[in-house]
């Protein structure tokens, strides 16, 4: 199979794994001694955290490349939001995230579908290294065009530099052919589609279960290249 048809968006890929998603990560994660749901507190945690420094209301939350939803309950909790919209390619796992989180509060559409924009904050996890490199502009152009005039956008990803990361990936499978970014990558094409990068890369998940008693200095160490994953702050001018 070339390249383009495994990675560009829209395919059948993550439609097979829907309903085996939370499975498959799980299985994967089971290294680290922690599941889906420690991982995505965090990365919404750390979010929140951010928007608070900043002054920013997250009002409205777009969730680009929502999988089968496991963020939502944290979006509400950590960010305050009073809306949330979930994005994503595959019919297959929007259907599994509005059956699991649908409600006044959160909706789940096909990337693409309804027009709405003004979005306070817009995010996403692991969604650009399954995304080919050539079409990963079209992304955060759409992206930037969700968002209101000063509205945030953070890229979560996998950090290629931990070893870690990558085992974790090789075991995944709807991770084991990905093409991670390293966090210059992701700065530049940011930049290049018109974001302005507002903070270096804060590095998450330095410590697994077995070490959590160190899970204190993780703050300290977020600057070092250290964690599982990296996030990149851009906001649209």
């Amino acid at each position: 199979m070339s390249e383009q048809k495994k990675k560009e968006p829209g395919t059948m890929e993550f439609d097979r794994y829907a309903m085996s998603y939370d499975e498959d990560l799980e299985r994967a994660l089971s290294v680290s001694g922690e599941d889906k749901n420690y991982f995505c507190d965090g990365r919404m945690k750390c979010l929140g955290k951010w928007l608070l420094k900043k002054g920013i209301t997250a009002k409205s939350v777009l969730d680009y490349g929502c999988g089968t939803g496991s963020a939502t309950p944290y979006v509400f909790q950590h960010l305050g939001a009073e809306r949330l919209v979930g994005s994503d390619v595959s019919a297959a796992s929007i259907e599994v995230a509005r059956a699991a989180h649908s409600g006044e509060k959160a909706v789940f559409r096909l990337t693409g579908e309804g027009g709405e924009r003004e979005f306070d904050v817009a995010f996403c996890n692991g969604v650009f290294h399954h995304i080919v490199p050539s079409m990963r502009a079209a992304a955060l152009n759409e992206i930037r065009a969700s968002l209101r005039p000063g509205g945030v956008f953070a890229m979560f990803e996998n950090n290629p530099w931990n070893p870690g990361t990558r085992y974790v990936m090789s075991r995944c499978a709807f991770d084991c052919d990905a093409m991670p970014l390293s966090p210059p990558e992701a700065r530049r094409i940011m930049r290049d589609a018109g974001f302005e990068v507002v903070a270096s890369p804060r590095y998450l998940f330095v410590f697994p279960r077995v070490l959590r008693i160190f899970r204190f200095l993780e703050s300290a160490l977020s600057p070092l290249p250290l964690g599982a994953q990296y996030v990149v702050m851009g906001v649209k001018p």
